[in-house]
C-alpha cells in the first residue's frame, strides 16, 4: 500500500481544490488518516474508488467521533531580560477549540487486497444541523452505517438515500453517543424482572 503522503499527492493532482490533511494517530496502531474538506468529499471518494492504483472498493466501517469544545493550554519558552540578565521563562496560553463531530470511513481494496485507508469528514460544529455529504453514492455499503452515525451522533448526511433512525425509536430526541448526553429517567429502559 502506498504511503498516505503519496495518496494525498495523487488526490490533490486529480481533484481540483482538494483540501487534504494527514491526521496523525499517536496510538499503538499508528493508523494515520486523511481529513478531507466537505466540498470535495464526494469527488475524493470517487477518486479513491476509481483510481487503478488504489481501487478502494469496500467501506468496512463507518463510525462517528464526538469532539466537544475543549480548553487547550499551550506552553512555550520565551526569552526575557530582567535586570540586564537574559532568562528563558515558560509562558502558558489558553484558547478554546470549538467542538465538532467527525465521520470516519475505513476503506479497503478487495481487488488489490490492500488497506486500510482511513478517511475523515469533519462537521463545522456540534449543533443540531451538523452536516457532511453522504458517501453512500460511492460505497453503497455505507448506507446503514451512516444511518447509525446519524441516529447516535446527530450527523446529517446530505444526499443519503434513506436517512432515518436505525437503532433508536422515532420519538427519541437526543443523540446517545455524544459525550454530553445525559439520559433522563423517562428515556432509560426499565430492566425486565428476572423470573
Amino acid at each position: 500500500m502506498e504511503s498516505l503522503e503519496q495518496i494525498k499527492l495523487w488526490i490533490e493532482g486529480a481533484v481540483p481544490d482538494a483540501r487534504i490533511e494527514i491526521v496523525a494517530n499517536p496510538g499503538p496502531a499508528a493508523q494515520h488518516s486523511l481529513l478531507v474538506g466537505l466540498d470535495q468529499a464526494v469527488p475524493v471518494a470517487r477518486f479513491l474508488l476509481e483510481d487503478s492504483r488504489l481501487r478502494l472498493d469496500y467501506a468496512s466501517n463507518v463510525t462517528g467521533v464526538d469532539w466537544p469544545e475543549t480548553m487547550l493550554k499551550e506552553k512555550r519558552k520565551v526569552k526575557q531580560t530582567i535586570d540586564g540578565v537574559e532568562r528563558e521563562i515558560e509562558e502558558t496560553s489558553e484558547h478554546v477549540r470549538p467542538g465538532y463531530l467527525e465521520v470516519v470511513y475505513h476503506l479497503y481494496s478487495m481487488a488489490l487486497k490492500q488497506g486500510p485507508v482511513i478517511l475523515r469528514l469533519r462537521t463545522r460544529d456540534r449543533t443540531a444541523s451538523a452536516r457532511v455529504p453522504s458517501l453512500t453514492p460511492v460505497w453503497r455499503g455505507a448506507e446503514f452505517q451512516e444511518r447509525e452515525v446519524f441516529d447516535l451522533f446527530g450527523v446529517l448526511f446530505d444526499g443519503h438515500p434513506d436517512l432515518r433512525r436505525i437503532l433508536m425509536w422515532d420519538g427519541f430526541r437526543d443523540f446517545p453517543m455524544r459525550k454530553d448526553y445525559t439520559p433522563t429517567p423517562e428515556v432509560e429502559p426499565v430492566p425486565a424482572p428476572i423470573p
